[in-house]
């Protein structure tokens, strides 16, 4: 009886030591999947061994690794995935760092698609070697300070 209160109560401690969910909380500023507003507040998760997920409130994407083909970090949005993506003047505006993380993929459909995410700059060096790992594919950096952020 003494130990399942143990339990309970580690359980109930766990958010208060991180453990609260895997993965990372990033910002969706948009891009071209279906389903997901711009400026959606999501979970990114990479720890599953075939597939990216990305959790917003309303939809879970899963983005198969071998399907993942850019990886783009800097500290601004990439010019590339401008199109796709409609950002916030407020984004524009800000005068602290910003990390962005693009990831451009092929969907089920053969079809070209991207996302660019705001990722907290405690959490960009972990994601990046983790999907570095997952995908094959190099990250490529915008410019040498996003190296720098993004290399540590």
């Amino acid at each position: 009886m003494c130990m399942k209160r143990a339990v309970v109560a580690l359980l109930a401690l766990a958010p208060l030591f991180g453990a609260e969910s895997s993965g990372s909380r990033v910002h969706y500023v948009g891009g071209t999947v279906a389903g997901v507003s711009g400026k959606a507040n999501a979970r990114i998760e990479t720890m599953q061994e075939d597939s990216l997920r990305l959790s917003t409130r309303n939809k879970v994407v899963e983005i198969p690794y071998r399907e993942i083909n850019t990886l783009e970090y800097g500290m601004r949005v990439s010019r590339r995935y401008m199109e796709a993506v409609l950002i916030s003047p407020l984004f524009l505006a800000a005068k602290r760092r910003t990390h962005f993380l693009s990831i451009g993929y092929t969907d089920s459909e053969g079809k070209q698609q991207a996302m660019v995410l705001q990722v907290n700059k405690d959490d960009i060096r972990p994601l990046l070697v983790s999907l570095e790992a997952r995908t094959g594919r190099r990250v490529e950096y915008q410019d040498e300070e996003a190296r720098k952020a993004g290399k540590g």
